[in-house]
């Protein structure tokens, strides 16, 4: 398997992403982060909903400011351990109401990077990736 060049690499405390509607973009991820072998940890604080294997790396909330959450020109990627991972991870995606942003498949930026993208159902562009 070729060495992963994309990776958190101990670099970030955890990702947090804006949602309208938290409920519904927890049924999204719960479908999408378990096909990668991320799990909803539970609530947290006041409507946060924590994911991670073992300790929480990736939140949803309704924005602190109250305002609407916006996701122009993010991606957050996640890791997958193998291309059915990430074909798993898309049509998860799908079936709970998330959007194509590209169809799983090689991407030749990246050396032997096999990889899918979506759009959740708060408007956040998400994709998983791995490398083979």
């Amino acid at each position: 398997m070729a060495t992963s060049v994309i990776s958190g690499n101990d670099i970030f405390s955890h990702v947090f992403i804006g949602a309208s509607d938290v409920e519904t973009s927890a049924a999204f991820y719960d479908a999408v982060l378990g096909t990668l072998g991320i799990n909803n940890l539970g609530p947290f604080g006041n409507g946060w909903v924590l994911y991670g294997r073992e300790k929480p790396a990736f939140i949803i909330a309704r924005p602190g400011n109250g305002e609407a959450p916006s996701a122009n020109g993010v991606t957050v990627g996640f890791a997958a351990a193998s291309p059915e991972e990430v074909d798993a991870f898309h049509a998860a995606g799908l079936a709970a109401g998330g959007k194509d942003e590209g169809q799983p498949g090689p991407r030749n930026h990246l050396l032997g990077a096999y990889a899918a993208y979506l759009r959740d159902p708060a408007g956040n562009k998400i994709t998983a990736y791995t490398f083979i």
